[in-house]
């Protein structure tokens, strides 16, 4: 378990948001990297190169025609009138309402949301935790939420005071990008920008796919969590949100083949010798936690895998990964990258 405070039971999209935002919270912690890291903790995996933490916002800024009602996925309709001051309470939905346009009316954040444009807003959650108390002080006129979102009564709280919120069902595959967007820009009254973001998602996609090698190996790649501060090592399976992303490479979900199901599994290395993988995803900050490649290869097995003999590390930055949005392109450009440059390709 991540803390005495992460519930024993949640949904693996639940589970995916706290382990992002306490992997983002490791610097601010002052957590250390594993014993006996050295100066070259940080360092990037060789080949890697960090994509520019930034959102790209469409060239013309759209007017909200509003009022609106929507459907929440949590079974309500929404009527929102005001889009003056937003606040996305998720990494991912702050992407989008960036993208759109919509920057300047975004008026905080939570921890998850890294970007540049985004880094002076205040953040409105208490570990992992939304706080209610600091949405409400911000005097929102709409906040967007997705099930993952949490607890349950800062929810609750929000919208008995009022404010229109709306939930979003969980992004953890390619498919899900397109419907999330159409969904923000309805909400907001953009949806022709809403449209536009779309097909400049999807196209930027499809260009990131048909630059992949047509003829070469199909590497399976494993999904490792990692937080050294707190010896906390876990493998993805399944539903970690990573194996979408994997595979629009032209790779294989190690978890995923080794029958791991559900999200998150401790790292053992039994459970490394059933994934085999050729190589390992991780989040950047994670891999600074543990020392770099070098303090990764000192955890249970992973020098053992084919991966770990070749040093064949993948790092993608935190707030990008699995942010399943508008920048998903270039996590699959830099996913590629690494990977098939370190196989050689």
């Amino acid at each position: 378990m991540v803390s005495s405070r992460t519930p024993q039971r949640r949904t693996a999209g639940r589970r995916v948001r706290l382990l992002l935002a306490a992997a983002l919270l490791l610097p601010a912690l002052g957590c250390t990297a594993a014993a006996g890291a050295g100066p070259d903790r940080a360092a990037a995996p060789a080949g890697a190169a960090r994509t520019a933490d930034t959102v790209e916002a469409l060239p013309s800024p759209p007017a909200p025609g509003l009022p609106v009602t929507t459907a929440s996925a949590d079974g309500r309709q929404v009527t929102v009138a005001s889009a003056e001051r937003i606040i996305p309470l998720d990494g991912s939905l702050a992407e989008i309402v960036f993208s759109l346009g919509l920057g300047s009316r975004v008026v905080a954040r939570d921890v998850s949301t890294t970007f540049e444009q985004a880094a002076g807003l205040p953040v409105i959650t208490q570990a992992h935790d939304v706080s209610a108390e600091g949405v409400l002080s911000l005097h929102p006129t709409v906040v967007l939420a997705d099930r993952s979102t949490g607890p349950a009564e800062a929810v609750a709280q929000i919208r008995a005071a009022g404010v229109p919120l709306i939930v979003l069902d969980d992004a953890k595959q390619l498919a899900d990008i397109g419907t999330r967007i159409d969904t923000v820009a309805t909400a907001l009254g953009v949806p022709d920008a809403g449209r536009q973001l779309k097909e400049r998602t999807d196209r930027r996609i499809a260009e990131a796919r048909a630059a992949l090698p047509a003829d070469g190996p199909h590497p399976r790649v494993a999904f490792l969590y990692l937080r050294g501060s707190a010896s906390v090592f876990l493998i993805g399976g399944a539903d970690s949100g990573a194996a979408d992303l994997v595979e629009a490479v032209g790779g294989e979900d190690a978890g995923k083949a080794a029958g791991l199901t559900g999200d998150f599994t401790p790292l053992t290395s039994e459970a490394l010798v059933r994934a085999a993988p050729d190589a390992i995803l991780v989040m950047t900050k994670g891999l600074e936690s543990v020392g770099g490649v070098d303090g990764l290869l000192k955890l249970p097995g992973v020098a053992q895998t084919p991966a770990g003999l070749d040093r064949r590390i993948v790092a993608i930055e935190d707030g990008q990964l699995l942010s399943y949005g508008p920048r998903t392109p270039q996590v699959l450009r830099a996913l590629a990258d690494q990977l098939y440059r370190k196989a050689g390709a």
